[in-house]
């Protein structure tokens, strides 16, 4: 087996880079608000108004940037986001700790270029802990983190859209692969294998999960690059692939140069 070895890979606690972002928001007079769903949008010349179960909330612009959710932000604003997003989750386990040893640094294979998916890999947390995976499985919600997460509403919205079945119809295959990496631990470890042949079934336990707000085009095709949708005052972002979170500050940077240029924000 042969491999590149990148020194200057890190890892950080994303959750405490998340803490600092809100907090340096809030020293320049910004606001973070939770649990606060956007229900309306309505659009005028005078500006745009959000109402959400914690008030309505009035902005001379807005940058839509609500991940899972994203499309239907962008109709709610009467804007056409030229995709559906469609949830796919990716399922973890993690080493056991006498067996975190194994992994000293982060383990990714060569990705495959038909997916906007990684495939299963290690990642050594900045705690020690090493987490193993994630597969790609279509979730039944848009928050659907188990299988019991079943959410008839989105699932309506997946197949209604012509591009989910076009999607489905081309890559089947490697769906009910990976469907069977979730039921079967087995064929989990055999593709955690490829990349340490040490790695055995009694080394992992069950660990957390996350959900892939996946763009996907009418004709099927799985979106892989950023997907940005300007509409007057409103700039809709509503595809920012892996790894976003690594790349967020130039994401960010990118974002608002793109909304100086044409939402006129100085």
């Amino acid at each position: 087996m042969q491999a590149l070895l990148v020194p200057s890979t890190g890892v950080t606690d994303y959750a405490a880079v998340c803490e600092k972002y809100a907090e340096l928001i809030a020293c320049q007079g910004g606001t973070v608000l939770c649990s606060a769903p956007a229900h309306a949008i309505h659009r005028s010349a005078n500006g745009i108004v959000i109402e959400t179960p914690q008030g309505a909330f009035f902005a001379n612009a807005l940058i839509n940037c609500a991940g899972l959710y994203s499309d239907r932000i962008c109709r709610m604003t009467g804007d056409d986001p030229g995709v559906m997003i469609v949830p796919f989750r990716g399922e973890y386990y993690d080493l056991v700790p006498e067996r975190a040893s194994l992994v000293r640094a982060l383990i990714y294979p060569v990705p495959d270029p038909r997916f906007p998916f990684l495939g299963v890999h290690f990642t050594r947390r900045i705690s020690g802990k090493v987490d193993a995976g994630p597969n790609a499985i279509l979730a039944l919600a848009r928050e659907g983190y188990r299988h019991s997460d079943i959410n008839l509403r989105d699932l309506a919205s997946s197949f209604s859209f012509p591009g989910f079945w076009r999607m489905a119809r081309r890559h089947w295959r490697s769906g009910v692969d990976e469907w069977h990496r979730s039921l079967s631990k087995r064929a989990f470890v055999r593709a955690l294998q490829r990349l340490v042949p040490e790695v055995k079934e009694e080394d992992l336990v069950p660990g957390g999960s996350g959900v892939r707000a996946q763009a996907v085009t009418p004709d099927g095709a799985l979106v892989d690059d950023f997907h940005f949708v300007r509409s007057g005052k409103v700039l809709h972002v509503l595809n920012v692939p892996s790894p976003a979170a690594t790349a967020s500050l130039m994401i960010g940077k990118a974002i608002v140069d793109m909304a100086a240029e044409s939402l006129g924000l100085s």
